[in-house]
């Protein structure tokens, strides 16, 4: 089998001969530590993107057999995005700098964690009007039509990949901010309809698009992050009124074209928007946040059913420790692997913390376990 049929099979409650290994990438500091330990060389590290020949060859190294995050993208979102500007420049050397989606940041020097917002462009239906609507006009040029025609028979590659179909709210909460959303919703409800309505409507447009181009991917993806350490941000009622029916469209659009995978990737607590993913034809969580808020498939699909999906759902701190944890963390992951329709996987991109020496033996103890 192919590692394309056996991520497939699983999730489908198929037979398989192996578990495949799976990883979501790395952060670009952790390339760079282990080519600075002698791990790897500067060659073998530059030009890194997911599902590209160096993430491939990185993968080898290691032992993983392919990046979940291997898809076509069609262009989904602002375009073009706002142009990066410093607005204001404060005396400990850190920024207000205007970003692409149109969000005010703090950025503090020698600092790589996501930062903090200050403000927003997008507060009312002028700014909407003025700097939103025009950016997110559907072109065809949005989707690569040629890339699409043009890739391999699936039976031809090892390896899924998916087609993304965007984000239905994350964009949206990137644009306005978590309070700003809450407020525009109570004050301006239409407005806050018309601006979901015409982001799904665009990645409808985009995902039709590339199916009718060619696009022959094995699963569809969407990205959102709209959930944080307690639960989502944004009201469940809400999110199944205004953005439910959007997934519902897109997911039958898919299915048509014979993608009955749909995964979605939304860090943070996820129960409460779970079943309104679910009941609109998402069935595959990723990743799934063990190591930060103890989420796991397993009472998902006690309370969901074969319905529910999972890839993800591997502890990755276990990479800055011991043999004796990752010996742990795999032993833990072997009745999560026999429930079915659940492929392991590092949460989130692989961290400066890990050692090279263990994401290597990782892969090894998995193989030994899993065949």
């Amino acid at each position: 089998m192919t590692n394309r049929e056996r991520a497939l099979a699983i999730l489908r409650y198929q037979p398989y001969d192996r578990l495949p290994l799976v990883h979501f990438g790395y952060w670009g500091e952790t390339l760079e530590k282990w080519r600075d330990e002698g791990h790897l060389t500067t060659d073998e590290i530059t030009g890194y993107g997911d599902g590209n020949a160096v993430d491939a060859a990185l993968a080898a190294r290691l032992g993983f057999d392919f990046n979940w995050q291997c898809m076509v993208y069609p262009n989904t979102g602002l375009r073009p995005g706002f142009e990066a500007r410093v607005v204001e420049e404060y005396a400990d050397g850190s920024r207000a700098v205007l970003n692409g989606d149109g969000m005010i940041i703090l950025q503090k020097p020698d600092t790589g964690s996501i930062p903090a917002e200050i403000d927003h462009l997008l507060k009312d239906r002028a700014a909407w009007e003025e700097h939103y609507v025009p950016r997110l006009e559907w072109h065809a040029d949005r989707v690569p039509a040629e890339a699409c025609a043009a890739m391999p028979d699936p039976s031809e590659r090892d390896a899924p990949i998916g087609l993304h179909c965007g984000s239905l709210y994350g964009q949206i909460r990137n644009w306005i901010g978590v309070e700003g959303s809450a407020y525009l919703y109570s004050d301006d409800p239409d407005l806050f309809t018309e601006i979901v309505d015409t982001v799904g409507d665009l990645c409808y447009r985009c995902v039709e698009a590339a199916l009718a181009a060619g696009a022959r991917c094995d699963f569809a993806h969407f990205w959102e992050d709209i959930c944080f350490k307690n639960g989502p941000l944004i009201a469940p009622r809400i999110f199944r009124q205004k953005v439910g029916p959007h997934y519902r469209r897109i997911t039958e659009l898919v299915n048509k074209h014979g993608l009955d995978i749909v995964s979605l990737d939304c860090d943070g607590k996820i129960d409460a928007l779970a079943p309104i993913w679910l009941e609109n034809g998402v069935n595959t969580m990723f990743p799934i946040d063990v190591g930060t808020w103890e989420a796991s498939l397993t009472p998902w699909r006690e309370k969901y059913g074969r319905d529910m999906r999972g890839v993800g759902g591997m502890d990755k701190r276990v990479f800055s420790m011991d043999r004796a944890a990752v010996d742990a963390e795999v032993e833990r992951l072997k009745a999560i692997v026999d429930l079915g329709g659940f492929i392991p996987c590092p949460d989130h991109r692989i961290a400066p913390d890990a050692e090279f020496d263990m994401v290597r033996y990782y892969c090894e103890k998995m193989r030994a376990t899993f065949g």
